[in-house]
C-alpha cells in the first residue's frame, strides 16, 4: 500500500505542476486580474479553456494528494511531493517552450533537496489527537498577515519586478492556510461529527482558498511561470510543516543532528529562493513569437 501512496503523491506533483503551468497560460490571454470586480475576473479566467484545464488538473492533484496521505507516511509523501519542484525545470524546457538556465536548474534542485531534508528530518509515527485552539488562532492570524503584507507589496510600491514573486508568496501562504484549516475540521469530524462543518475553520478555509484564487491568478500574470510556481509551492509546503508542529503537535527532531539538519534545510530552501532568476523563452519560441507579428 505505501507503494501505490507513492506512486500517487508523484502523480499529484506531475498532474499540480502541469495545471500551474496551463493556468500560466490561460492568465495570459485574458484581461487583467481585478479584485474590484471579483465575478467578472473569474468569467474571464473560466472563459479560457487553458486555465479551466489547469484548475481540472489541480482538483485532480488535490484528490490524488488526498489518496497518498491515507496510503503512505506524510513524511514519505512530504519527500515525493518535493521532486515536484524539480519537475517545474522539466517541464518548463521540454514542454512549455522555456529556457531554464543553469542558475535556475541549481535553484530548483537546491530548493527541492532543502525540502526532502526538511520532510526526511522530521519524525514520523505521530497520531492526530486534536490540536491547541489558541495556537490555531495565532498561527492562523500570523500567517494570514503576512499573506496581507506581500499581498499588498505591489500596491505599496515594490518594484514591479517583484510583483509576480510576492504574490507568488502570499498564495502559497494562502493556500497554506487553506490546508491547515481543512486538518483542523478533518480532527474535529472525528471528535464531534458533521456538526464542526459549522465551525468558523470551513469560514477560513473557504476565505483562504477564494482569497489564493484570485492572488495566484494575479500572480501568474505578473510573473514568469517557472519562479512563480516553485515559490507557491515552497510557501505552501512550509506553511504546513510550521502549522503541523506549531498547531497540531507534530514532533520535531529530538537530537542534535536532526535539529541542525532541519535549520540547514531552512537555509538551503532560502538560498534556492535567490537562484531562481525570471526564465527565458528558448531560442527558438522567442523566434517564433517575433516572426509571427512580421508575417502578420
Amino acid at each position: 500500500m505505501i507503494q501505490l501512496g507513492i506512486l500517487l503523491a508523484l502523480l499529484c506533483a506531475l498532474a499540480a505542476n502541469l495545471g500551474f503551468f496551463y493556468k500560466h497560460r490561460g492568465c495570459n490571454e485574458v484581461p487583467s486580474v481585478s479584485v474590484r470586480h471579483p465575478l467578472r475576473t473569474a468569467r474571464s479566467l473560466w472563459s479560457s479553456k487553458w486555465f479551466a484545464l489547469g484548475m481540472l488538473l489541480g482538483l485532480v492533484g488535490w484528490v490524488l494528494h488526498v489518496g497518498a496521505i491515507a496510503l503512505a507516511p506524510l513524511s514519505t509523501v512530504q519527500v515525493v511531493l518535493s521532486s515536484g519542484v524539480v519537475l517545474i525545470a522539466v517541464m518548463a524546457d521540454k514542454i512549455f517552450g522555456f529556457a531554464v538556465d543553469r542558475r535556475q536548474w541549481w535553484g530548483l534542485g537546491l530548493m527541492g533537496a532543502g525540502l526532502a531534508v526538511l520532510a526526511f528530518t522530521m519524525p514520523g509515527g505521530h497520531e492526530a489527537h486534536g490540536f491547541s485552539l489558541q495556537a490555531m488562532v495565532a498561527f492562523e492570524a500570523g500567517l494570514i498577515g503576512l499573506g496581507a503584507l506581500l499581498l499588498l507589496g505591489p500596491r505599496a510600491g515594490a518594484p514591479a519586478e517583484h510583483h509576480g514573486v510576492m504574490l507568488a508568496a502570499a498564495t502559497g501562504i494562502l493556500f497554506g492556510v487553506c490546508n491547515i484549516a481543512v486538518k483542523a475540521l478533518t480532527e474535529l469530524i472525528g471528535m464531534v461529527g458533521m456538526s464542526a462543518l459549522f465551525s468558523p475553520w470551513l469560514f477560513v478555509a473557504v476565505a483562504a482558498s477564494a482569497a489564493a484564487f484570485y492572488a495566484s491568478a494575479k500572480s501568474l500574470q505578473d510573473g514568469e511561470a517557472v519562479e512563480v510556481i516553485a515559490i507557491t509551492g515552497t510557501a505552501a509546503n512550509i506553511s504546513c510543516i510550521a502549522g503541523g508542529i506549531v498547531v497540531f503537535g507534530d514532533p520535531m527532531p529530538g537530537d542534535a543532528v536532526g535539529i541542525v539538519a532541519s535549520a540547514l534545510a531552512f537555509a538551503m530552501v532560502i538560498v534556492a529562493g535567490a537562484l531562481t532568476p525570471a526564465p527565458v523563452r528558448s531560442t527558438a519560441a522567442a523566434a517564433a513569437a517575433a516572426a509571427s507579428p512580421a508575417r502578420a
